[in-house]
């Protein structure tokens, strides 16, 4: 069976694989469809993904097909088309009985830590699939992006009254802004590029966009009557950014959520952060339930998934074409790899 590997950086190869076994108890057999490529997939290939192991294959974003079920499975059976929550916990963890599998100690991200989806079938905890009835497999496939960004609104929790800025219109940041967007606050939207700008305005119906430069601080207070966002949510993974950050928070609790992640060494003044009394939040992966939330928001009509997928490939092709994904130029939202 063939697959895909990143075998070192920037080096993506087709291999070939054994058939998957037969799944055992509590397991899944599924057929893959659709993969969507993300920050992850991109920093992985060009070595700057800190948690990454090589060789790998790679893919976590998945719209996939059950075709066979082990013994005890009942949420799921042959046939049904699932999306994949692909943080592999172990249940019986510290975190995960308190209900936060999602930082497991023992966690392993397929794609990441274990080989991932880039195949045409594997086995994997049936407890991870989701399924639909009503959804397409592009659709399944951007579940899981979005439900990063469902995690980092609900961690910064901003109300109707409030503002929220959303640094980094890359997919992270558009899939943050989908979940500020229901809440009612005021959404803002600050990025370097201004084509990414240009689509939170035209495409994503955002009304106030700020695109960097040295009058960020003042460009946000004119949105913000003077006082600042609310909540900051950083989606760049940019250690530059990230330590920027804590200086744009509103005072009287404002709260600064990280969704990106970085190998550097973020740095602050304290007096730049405790004079508004901030509060400083990560935000992992996502729970179970910020899939089933997804699945119905999206079933419903009150997200849609047409505008996120800008680019399309063949599982064939992909070698040959990835490496175009990791230049701005390009103009990549989401790329979506068609498997069967």
């Amino acid at each position: 069976m063939k697959a895909l590997q990143f075998e070192s950086p920037r080096n993506f190869i087709p291999i070939n694989i054994d058939e998957p076994s037969k799944p055992a108890a509590g397991e899944a057999l599924v057929r893959v469809h659709r993969i969507g490529i993300c920050g992850t997939d991109l920093s992985g290939y060009l070595g700057k993904m800190p948690f990454f192991s090589y060789p790998r294959i790679p893919g976590h974003e998945l719209g996939v097909e059950v075709l066979e079920v082990g013994e005890g499975v009942t949420n799921v059976k042959p046939g049904d088309r699932c999306s994949v929550e692909p943080y592999i916990n172990d249940p019986n963890s510290y975190a995960s009985r308190r209900g936060f599998p999602n930082c497991c100690e023992k966690l392993e991200v397929l794609g990441v830590h274990r080989d991932g989806g880039m195949r045409p079938r594997f086995v994997l905890p049936a407890r991870k699939l989701h399924p639909s009835t009503k959804l397409a497999f592009d659709q399944l496939a951007l579940v899981e992006t979005l439900a990063i960004g469902c995690h980092a609104v609900n961690r910064g929790a901003p109300k109707s009254d409030e503002s929220c800025l959303i640094i980094g219109a890359g997919p992270i940041g558009l899939a943050t802004l989908e979940f500020v967007k229901l809440t009612g606050a005021k959404t803002i939207v600050l990025d370097t590029n201004a084509q990414r700008l240009d689509f939170c305005r035209n495409t994503m119906g955002v009304k106030h966009t700020v695109q960097l430069s040295d009058s960020v601080e003042k460009d946000l207070r004119d949105l913000t009557d003077g006082h600042l966002p609310d909540v900051v949510i950083d989606a760049t993974g940019s250690s530059a950014s990230m330590s920027s950050a804590f200086g744009l928070v509103a005072p009287g609790g404002g709260r600064l959520v990280y969704v990106g992640i970085t190998t550097d060494e973020v740095k602050f003044r304290h007096g730049t952060f405790h004079k508004p009394e901030g509060t400083l939040l990560c935000s992992r992966n996502a729970l179970p339930e910020d899939f089933t939330r997804i699945i119905g928001l999206i079933e419903s009509g009150q997200i849609d998934t047409k505008p996120w997928i800008t680019h399309r490939a063949t599982f064939d092709d992909l070698p040959g074409t990835f490496p175009s994904y990791t230049k701005p130029e390009t103009g990549v939202i989401k790329a979506v790899v068609e498997v069967a």
